[in-house]
């Protein structure tokens, strides 16, 4: 994969004209997160923010088919990634909402990242393709521990989380899922995921990293985000067929 998509600005502006006739209104939800990750600040009406404009809006366009891209656009640099099981339409919707949001929680900033639970969105004012994100760190836990058989639940959790991690990195799309018994009343579901810039080594170690130094194992369900992989797990099912 490139590091960054070229494109014109004639055919960027033709783009983000059609996508503003046909982007559907985004589900309404309120951002699971979000993170000002750059500390300075552009001034509006400056080269930055109009590429940043239209680079948001490519985003829309090119994310939809496959449920990520990456583009630049001069120094402003981003990427959008949608939950592997989401619909194109539900992608889109997200994408769309996440990159609206983004801008609004933090005005004037050269970069920012926001997670819904459909997808995640983010950007900088220099190339970050290709390297592991960890300035961000969003652990989100279930207040309830496990009550019944804590230690074959951890046990399990673990287990499949590190078989997801093992999957998700080897994926062509950086994604895995999957599901273990615990015992006859309790089934866990879990997912993990990378952006596709990062290699596979890095997506298996930041994984790893979230699953083995982020996250309790003994709560009845918990994700955490990151700014380049993901992963969560529940005692309901909570993935689309």
């Amino acid at each position: 994969m490139s590091s960054f998509t070229k494109i014109s600005i004639c055919l960027i502006s033709l783009f983000t004209f059609t996508i503003f006739l046909q982007t559907p209104l985004a589900v309404a939800a309120d951002p699971l997160s979000y993170s000002c990750i750059n500390s300075q600040n552009f001034t509006v009406g400056t080269p930055y923010e109009l590429n940043l404009n239209k680079l948001t809006g490519l985003l829309d366009y090119l994310t939809q088919p496959s449920g990520y891209a990456q583009a630049s656009i001069s120094q402003a640099f981003g990427l959008g990634l949608c939950r592997g099981d989401v619909s194109s339409f539900d992608c889109l919707s997200c994408i769309s909402e996440a990159g609206i949001e983004a801008r609004k929680l933090c005005p004037d900033n050269k970069g920012a990242v926001i997670w819904y639970d459909y997808c995640m969105f983010k950007y900088l004012d220099q190339n970050f393709f290709g390297q592991i994100d960890e300035s961000v760190v969003v652990s989100l836990l279930n207040v309830n521990n496990v009550t019944n058989n804590q230690n074959l639940f951890k046990q399990r959790n673990s287990e499949l989380l590190g078989k997801l991690s093992q999957e998700a990195s080897i994926s062509s799309k950086r994604y895995a899922r999957g599901e273990i018994v615990v015992d006859e009343d309790t089934t866990i579901y879990g997912l993990a995921q990378c952006t596709w810039d990062i290699s596979s080594y890095d997506c298996k170690k930041c994984l790893d990293d979230q699953i083995y130094r982020n996250l309790p194992h003994e709560k009845i369900g918990g994700r955490v985000l990151g700014g380049s992989c993901n992963v969560r797990y529940e005692v309901y099912p909570f993935l689309k067929l």
